[in-house]
């Protein structure tokens, strides 16, 4: 078995979570649970199948949860793998992992994949951006950055590699439960907009800023800053333009129509709406822009 530590957060996820953990013992040593104090059978589920769980309370940020777990748990392992419970690995990817894993250099601190996505219980494959992200790697060499939206893990020593294999995205919720999740979203997209803007969020300590400069990280933050500078509204309409039609999103059909609409289009447009919200109740005062914030959506920045 690999030396590998899979954590998994979860609160509430007994319909992920018996798939999660049984595609995760197939590659790794030890498998721990950072619940949030679930209220439904994700811990019993969990148990059941032999993983350890440990709770903590949820502070609304995925990144302190994730680094909570990795100063805390009793990890013994070389490596780490970060899984989210609706997420698991095909077959190539576990197999590509055994074969290539241990054959890996002491500079290598980092393993980076291709994140795939499901939606309507559909693989999207057409109209989609390639997302790369680092999921594994040694334990001790790397944490998750605190951020808004789109946290990354970084490496704190050594250097990434890619391999070819994939994980899915494959989430079994109704798409009101996506809906209600993206609506969520949105206000902490708005935010990280804004903030490129006016620069108002509390800068991270010089010591930390450092580890931001991953290739995958560093590549979406350079396009959010120009998607930033975009006309409002217009650039949401642009961006679905580009997915469905020159990227070939309509040959999925009504699946591909659905996703790229809600996901590149509505969703997008519903962040410009908060963000049209804000500057429209603020203008440019930062203050007024942070209280307005914590007063209307309870998101204290």
């Amino acid at each position: 078995m690999n030396d590998i530590t899979t954590i998994i957060l979860t609160y509430n996820e007994e319909l992920h979570i018996e798939r999660c953990i049984k595609n995760a013992q197939q590659f790794s040593q030890d498998i721990f649970l950072v619940d949030s104090y679930s209220t439904d059978n994700t811990v019993a589920i969990a148990e059941s199948l032999g993983a350890k769980v440990y709770q903590n309370k949820w502070e609304n940020n995925h990144a302190k949860q994730l680094n909570w777990g990795l100063e805390n748990l009793p990890i013994t392992t070389e490596w780490v793998f970060r899984l989210d419970a609706d997420e698991y690995l095909v077959d190539g990817l576990i197999a590509e992992i055994k074969e290539k894993l241990p054959t890996l250099g002491t500079t290598v601190s980092g393993v980076v994949f291709e994140r795939k996505q499901y939606f309507l219980n559909t693989l999207m494959t057409k109209g989609m951006i390639q997302m790369n992200m680092l999921r594994l790697f040694r334990y001790r060499h790397g944490f998750c950055e605190e951020r808004w939206m789109d946290e990354h893990i970084v490496l704190t020593q050594g250097k990434s590699i890619q391999f070819d294999g994939f994980f899915v995205d494959h989430n079994l919720n109704p798409l009101g439960w996506w809906i209600e999740k993206h609506n969520n979203y949105s206000i902490r997209e708005a935010i990280e907009l804004l903030n490129l803007e006016y620069n108002f969020l509390t800068p991270k300590p010089a010591a930390a800023q450092q580890y931001e400069m991953s290739a995958d990280a560093q590549s979406k933050r350079d396009k959010k800053k120009k998607y930033a500078n975009m006309p409002l509204f217009w650039r949401s309409f642009l961006y679905f333009i580009y997915r469905y039609v020159f990227k070939l999103g309509f040959a999925q059909g009504k699946e591909g129509f659905l996703w790229h609409f809600l996901q590149g289009w509505w969703y997008r447009t519903l962040v410009d709406a908060k963000v049209y919200e804000v500057k429209k109740a603020c203008g440019d005062d930062t203050e007024k822009i942070k209280h307005y914030i914590f007063q209307n959506y309870q998101i204290k920045v």
